[in-house]
């Protein structure tokens, strides 16, 4: 995939990783929708990338998601990439989660990406293929104590996304995982449950990657179509 004039969609780019991979694609050329539910933070972005489209986006309404993908098409023409970012943690323990919690995660971290992929094959498949790059979790693969709520969320994706990539093959659209670990962010301030933490300062046994290291990894991913990478911290 060629970067440069690629139109991108990046779900989630008010803060974070998305927003780091936004920065970086538009300094290689890219044509950016920016989503997120932050009206103010997207436009505040959108003002600092030049040629970029400020979507507001809930992407827990499926309405609005239709709209995002109507207007990327209405402006750009086309949608190259998908970057399906946007969602939210939980850290407590499995006795403590509050259903409700649970519930909204999976509608968020499932249940909106899902959405959001639906929305976007048909117009990827009518000029001929493009990519979806879903955002899942280091924490899919490995079990660690509070965050069994929140990695449950990312093994559901997981499946979803490597079936996916099966079933749209033939319409030469790539679906890709990328598996983030622990990353400089205010993402473990935002989390639901009881145990809130410091995503920043990184865990016992655990490193933390820059933002800017991961938005970097993101953007390779997209120019080599690599099916799934896993950032799993080094060996002590």
């Amino acid at each position: 995939m060629e970067i440069r004039d690629a139109v991108v969609i990046v779900t989630g780019a008010s803060s974070g990783i998305g927003e780091a991979t936004a920065r970086i694609l538009s300094a290689q050329g890219a044509r950016l929708v920016l989503a997120a539910r932050n009206a103010e933070k997207l436009s505040e972005l959108a003002a600092e990338l030049p040629g970029s489209l400020a979507v507001p986006t809930d992407i827990m309404d499926s309405a609005a998601v239709a709209e995002l993908v109507r207007r990327t098409v209405e402006h750009f023409g086309r949608v190259d990439i998908l970057l399906n970012n946007a969602g939210q943690g939980m850290r407590c323990p499995v006795e403590s989660i509050r259903l409700d919690d649970l519930r909204y995660l999976l509608e968020l971290n499932v249940v909106g990406q899902v959405d959001a992929m639906q929305q976007v094959i048909p117009q990827l498949r009518s000029q001929g293929g493009g990519m979806i790059i879903n955002v899942s979790s280091m924490l899919s693969v490995v079990n660690m104590p509070k965050l069994a709520g929140y990695a449950c969320t990312k093994h559901a994706l997981n499946n979803i996304s490597r079936t996916a990539r099966q079933e749209l093959e033939s319409d030469n659209i790539r679906v890709c995982l990328f598996c983030p670990r622990m990353t400089a962010t205010d993402f473990g301030q935002n989390t639901r449950g009881s145990d809130q933490y410091d995503s920043r300062a990184g865990a016992p046994g655990m490193s933390v990657e820059s933002v800017e290291t991961v938005a970097e990894a993101i953007v390779a991913q997209m120019r080599s179509e690599e099916a799934e990478v896993l950032r799993i911290p080094p060996a002590a």
